[in-house]
């Protein structure tokens, strides 16, 4: 009986789209780095850690369902206390890659390393989501939008600190969709919108590295900037040779000898596009449409406001990170490390990805709960005489 009410509970049209995206972005991957693939093996590095993740962050996903998320809610304070210490953890002890020693952004867990922001930004949604529930009432008061920006830059500052610029944006972005969802007045998106403006300049000079402006520098002028541009180029020729049906799986010419840099990372778009062609970006973008579309209503049909924001939080952040990727493989927007969700390999984002997951199957079924519990009786029968 436990076993039958756990799965009454579940949402299984949402894991059922969460595993087929999560397949198809493990059997790219494994397309994406056949050739790195060492005698012996069967499997790369990166579809085995990705692989291990699925598995472990489904597992996390199932169990995190099944505690009530007004509980979760609740321990928010502790939650944003963990996620700053360990991004100052992450500052002091952390490690970069050799061509990014500024980017500390991973900590190293004997051979498997994680990196920090993709756990915090689910603690950001915890915690700005009941930020924002404890303030509705006075949400356009001058006051609560000066702690909530307060809370939204601390939150991002630290990610920058760590020199992760893409993953700040995702958490100002998700803050952005949350104050939009929780009935922010336009006014205060109106003036927001204006001081970024005016603060660009600032913004370019003294938050912006030398590295970072060369990406946003060679989308202008690539000819300038060959090094910087090298990925997109390569990743938007291998998405257009695919055409309409792809040169098929594991046959693509850029895919299958390692042209485009990073491929099945960030770049994961153009493996797709290359060897299933538009046909398989298509149904890659439907099957993330689809998930998004799911997690929206269970926002939506969510009773508590915060169970709400927490739903349209991870659906913003979805949203976010499949714009900016698809955005880089286009070559619309400058590579700044953004996977592609359920696609990319990753061991972090798969994992963290699917402890979000958990907490939207968790909204769903307390919801569906509470729904039940709801009656009516008709046709009942007192020994009170009705008088008119």
């Amino acid at each position: 009986m436990a076993v039958k009410s756990y799965f009454a509970g579940l949402d299984k049209l949402l894991v059922f789209l969460v595993l087929v995206a999560s397949a198809f972005g493990l059997l790219m991957v494994n397309s994406a780095t056949r050739f790195t693939v060492s005698e012996g093996s069967l499997f790369s590095r990166d579809f085995k850690a990705m692989l291990i993740a699925l598995l472990l962050g489904l597992l996390l996903a199932l169990a995190i369902s099944v505690i009530d998320y007004e509980w979760i809610g609740k321990l928010w304070p502790i939650i944003g206390i963990f996620c700053i210490l360990l991004m100052l953890f992450t500052r002091i002890f952390g490690v970069a890659p050799d061509e990014r020693l500024d980017a500390r952004s991973w900590i190293d867990l004997g051979g498997f390393f994680f990196q920090s922001s993709e756990l915090v930004k689910i603690g950001f949604i915890i915690t700005y989501s009941m930020h924002i529930e404890l303030v509705k009432d006075r949400l356009n008061k001058l006051k609560s939008i000066i702690a909530l920006g307060i809370h939204a830059a601390l939150a991002a500052g630290l990610v920058v600190l760590c020199g992760d610029l893409g993953s700040a944006v995702i958490f100002l972005l998700v803050a952005l969709g949350l104050l939009f969802f929780a009935g922010l007045h336009w006014g205060y998106f109106a003036s927001l919108a204006v001081i970024t403006a005016a603060a660009s300049p600032l913004i370019w000079l003294y938050l912006l590295g030398d590295f970072q402006k060369r990406r946003f520098l060679a989308l202008i002028s690539p000819e300038l900037y060959p090094d910087e541009i090298y990925q997109q180029e390569k990743g938007i020729t291998a998405l257009g040779s695919g055409k309409l049906f792809g040169q098929g799986l594991f046959e693509g010419a850029y895919t299958q000898n390692g042209v485009v840099p990073e491929a099945e990372n960030d770049m994961i778009f153009s493996v797709i596009g290359e060897e299933l062609g538009f046909v398989g970006c298509v149904l890659a973008l439907l099957l993330l449409a689809g998930i998004v579309a799911k997690i929206m209503k269970v926002g939506k049909n969510a009773q508590d406001f915060s169970a709400k924001l927490i739903g349209y939080a991870v659906a913003v952040m979805i949203v976010s990170q499949v714009i900016i990727n698809i955005g880089m493989c286009l070559k619309l927007l400058p590579v700044i490390g953004i996977t592609l969700p359920f696609f990319s390999a990753g061991g972090s984002s798969t994992l963290c990805l699917y402890i979000g997951l958990g907490l939207v199957l968790s909204i769903h079924r307390y919801n569906r709960r509470q729904n039940m519990i709801n009656f009516s009786l008709s046709n009942i029968r007192t020994p009170f005489a009705e008088y008119t």
